[in-house]
């Protein structure tokens, strides 16, 4: 009996094993079927949006869901309202599959029906804010259940199915992170030539205004740095001084003086009175008549300048006025309200605006180009920053210095700029750039692509919407916010900003996302 339903049960156990290995026999056949049928990719642009399309596999009469991520362009960040639309056109006809929200910001998961196979026109139609937009995305194949369709072989043949050594940066990442792409153009640069520049007023453009007199500097209106003044403003006042010394010496001088001149007047009248009896001379009368003469005009200069100080004192007298001689900005005060100054001791510096003048340290050879007329300036400031770019009309070449500077072995060559001190302030060390008259074509990209990666200029080209290649390029030239390379080629979408962080992701050994969500 035991061994009847050992039987049994090594029999029942045998059935359970081939049904299962026959289970996993099918299940490896349809795995199979389905890695044939696999899905697709295709990014787009359009001059407001970026459609990067993650797509199954279209069959007639089927639903094919494509994880659709849209990008603003302008500002590079994910679409969070508004309807995407995928849209076959052929036929005659249009097949519109809309969604009308995103799954996730960005991210729209569209259904798509199509009637019948063929090779249609793809395209998205993102409607937001009232404005509709096509993004054209290629040619796409519908197929059937049997034979699932994608892109067509040409597509593929044109290697849009990927890049096997390109880095991963997914769409997440790029709306996190300070990121925008372009598209690669042929442009037009010039030569140019390089050197150290410093800003300073043009010629007759800064005055230092002076005392003219002893007199005391008046506090209002005051001279404060940076107060704009028009042509015959105001700009100091002094109050003249009437003497050098103070009130308090010029009362007591006074006192002593009248005091001395009475003393002297009884004098004269007692040896006048001596004289008549013939008790003095008259050449003694003469000499005490001398000394209150020089006693009485004495005490009333001293009593004229008394007066004066007294007036000034109190706030009277004639003010002095120094006025503006055009208009401009007060960039120096080298007195302080109610100071006392003497005849030439300078008082406030005031500067013109516009135009300015910058002067140009060139090496030898590269000043000798620039002769002529300059096509045109970028000035970049030792702290960075964006370039400050000048069109030709806005500059002059003022002169150019004759002989080399022992001390840094440069030419100085000055130019006259178009340009108001409030946006370049005078007194300011730059980088100048100055672009001469030949032109030249090539590529030309925005210098934020560049990312120095360990002293190679290397920039990132999008190859998919989440995948990129690293190119090492040569920098031909530079110039303001623009290089000049070989590497790239026209019509490859570059990574304009954020190909630092694509190499950061790129260098990350480990724990790098390989996917997303839907």
């Amino acid at each position: 009996m035991r061994n009847s339903m050992k039987t049994a049960a090594l029999a029942t156990t045998l059935a359970v094993l081939v049904a299962f290995l026959s289970a996993g026999c099918r299940g490896t056949e349809k795995a199979e079927e389905h890695a044939e049928a696999e899905g697709f990719a295709v990014t787009a642009w359009s001059a407001g949006y970026e459609i990067f399309a993650e797509t199954q596999p279209l069959v007639a009469g089927g639903v094919s869901t494509s994880h659709t991520h849209v990008t603003i362009l302008d500002g590079f960040a994910p679409m969070k309202e508004g309807t995407v639309a995928a849209v076959l056109r052929g036929g005659g006809g249009e097949q519109v599959f809309p969604q009308h929200r995103p799954k996730r910001d960005g991210i729209y998961s569209v259904d798509i029906k199509p009637a019948k196979e063929g090779v249609y026109d793809l395209l998205f139609r993102v409607t937001a804010g009232g404005r509709t937009e096509d993004v054209a995305a290629g040619k796409i194949r519908v197929g059937t259940a049997e034979e699932p369709g994608g892109l067509p072989e040409e597509e593929h043949a044109d290697g849009k199915g990927g890049d096997a050594g390109a880095v991963s940066f997914l769409k997440e990442q790029q709306w996190r992170t300070s990121f925008a792409t372009a598209a690669v153009a042929e442009g037009v640069w010039r030569d140019s030539v390089r050197g150290a520049a410093r800003v300073t007023p043009a010629a007759g453009g800064e005055v230092l205004l002076t005392a003219s007199v002893e007199a005391t500097v008046v506090p209002r209106p005051w001279p404060h740095v940076g107060k704009d003044v028009a042509a015959g403003d105001t700009v100091v006042k002094l109050l003249p001084r009437a003497s050098t010394r103070s009130l308090h010496d010029l009362e007591s001088d006074a006192a002593s003086l009248a005091a001395q001149e009475v003393v002297a007047r009884k004098r004269v009248e007692r040896l006048g009175e001596l004289l008549r009896v013939e008790a003095a001379s008259a050449a003694e009368l003469e000499r005490a008549r001398a000394e209150l003469l020089g006693l009485e005009a004495r005490l009333a200069g001293t009593r004229r300048e008394l007066e004066a100080a007294t007036t000034v004192t109190s706030g009277g007298g004639t003010e002095i006025a120094l006025r503006a001689p055009w208009a401009g900005r007060v960039a120096e005060v080298t007195v302080s309200p109610g100071q006392s100054v003497a005849p030439g001791t300078a008082l406030a510096r005031l500067v013109r605006l516009r135009p300015v003048w910058l002067h140009v340290a060139l090496r030898p050879e590269d000043a000798a180009r620039a002769t002529g007329a300059v096509a045109g300036l970028s000035l970049r400031r030792p702290s960075g920053g964006e370039a400050i770019v000048l069109s030709a009309p806005a500059v002059r070449l003022v002169s150019r210095a004759p002989e080399v500077d022992p001390r840094t072995a440069t030419v100085a060559v000055l130019l006259e700029l178009d340009q108001s001190a409030t946006e370049l302030p005078l007194g300011s060390a730059l980088e100048a750039e100055v672009l001469l008259g030949a032109e030249n074509k090539g590529v030309v990209i925005p210098a934020t692509a560049l990312v120095d990666d360990a002293g190679t200029p290397v920039v990132y080209v999008q190859t998919e919407g989440e995948s990129f290649a690293r190119r090492e390029v040569k920098v031909v030239a530079r110039q303001g916010a623009s290089a000049v390379v070989d590497g790239v080629a026209p019509g490859e979408r570059l990574v304009t900003v954020g190909g630092g962080a694509i190499r950061r992701a790129s260098l990350l050994s480990s724990g790098a996302p390989e996917g997303h969500v839907h």
